[in-house]
């Protein structure tokens, strides 16, 4: 409780002291002395409890030495929990920033640029001629080469059905080519085409008997035509053996297809209906022992279930 005395001087007469000395602060001559005295004045009473001097919380008494606004706030310290998601995003972003600063380092660089292409694949192109094509690919960073990028630039190649790239750091690009299978063969002229299921001209000759296909009658204007679909289907559908041991293939109409063997037989083949079964039937058919006494001369497989040989 704060005091509320108030000092007060008062002069008081100076008295004689017997002895050796004299009081301090008195005077011998008779004169006054000044002595200090301590008055309290009491709060008349009002019925209220006087004020215990303590001041409310967050009210400073408005005086001279009032402390400024906010001086009374306390500083709590940061939760845990908050100062370590804090630290974990900070972390996440420097590793993101960081990432992406190596991709692009890795996708521009031309440390990756690329020099050498490697092919494989090939039977009826040269591994120059893939090479050649993709030339302008050279120089180009490897994580910027794509597999349509260099389908197009062998788009001119009609020997390429499909194609695939693959990246070889630092400069090497691996490409694995699946060519167009060649199925038959198409005169014109003086020439020997060769051709796959879909009439795509793949190559030339002038020697047929080096070429172990048959022959399909009609020539290069048949290409492209009902007759030469079904016969194509079906060569397309024989295996590499039976195909080299034909002569040649032709169709009366697309439901009466007809196969000639080197060795003179026929095979009545039918539409082009369950192919894959009917290629399975005659690969095994001609696997039978000949037999001198009853030669065979026909091979139907028309009806793959129930073959018939005369």
């Amino acid at each position: 409780m704060a005091s509320t005395r108030r000092p007060t001087y008062t002069p008081v007469r100076g008295k004689e002291t017997s002895g050796a000395g004299s009081r301090p602060g008195t005077q011998e001559d008779g004169g006054t002395d000044d002595v200090i005295s301590a008055s309290r004045n009491v709060p008349a009473a009002t019925g209220k409890p006087a004020s215990s001097g303590r001041i409310p919380p967050g009210k400073a008494s408005p005086g001279k030495d009032a402390p400024a606004p906010g001086a009374n706030v306390l500083a709590f310290p940061e939760p845990k929990g908050r100062r370590r998601r804090r630290r974990v995003l900070a972390a996440v972003a420097t590793v993101c920033v960081l990432v992406a600063a190596l991709l692009a380092a890795a996708i521009y660089s031309p440390v990756l640029a690329l020099q050498t292409v490697s092919v494989s694949g090939t039977s009826l192109l040269a591994p120059a001629q893939v090479q050649a094509a993709l030339e302008p690919l050279k120089g180009k960073p490897l994580p910027q080469i794509t597999d349509d990028e260099v389908r197009r630039l062998l788009e001119p190649l009609v020997q390429v059905k499909s194609v695939s790239a693959e990246a070889r750091p630092p400069s090497e690009l691996a490409v694995i080519v699946r060519e167009r299978i060649p199925v038959a063969l198409v005169k014109q002229g003086e020439q020997y085409q060769l051709v796959d299921v879909d009439g795509v001209q793949l190559a030339t000759t002038a020697d047929p008997a080096a070429v172990s296909l048959p022959l399909i009658d009609g020539g290069a204007g048949a290409i492209g035509q009902d007759l030469f679909k079904a016969t194509a289907a079906v060569l397309g559908a024989l295996p590499a053996d039976v195909l080299a041991k034909l002569s040649n293939a032709s169709a009366k109409s697309v439901d009466a297809v007809e196969l000639k063997l080197v060795d003179g037989q026929t095979i009545v083949w039918g539409n082009a209906s369950e192919k894959e079964l009917k290629a399975k039937v005659l690969a095994a058919l001609l696997k039978v022992p000949a037999d001198p006494k009853n030669p065979v001369q026909v091979y139907d497989v028309s009806v793959p279930r129930h073959p018939v040989t005369r």
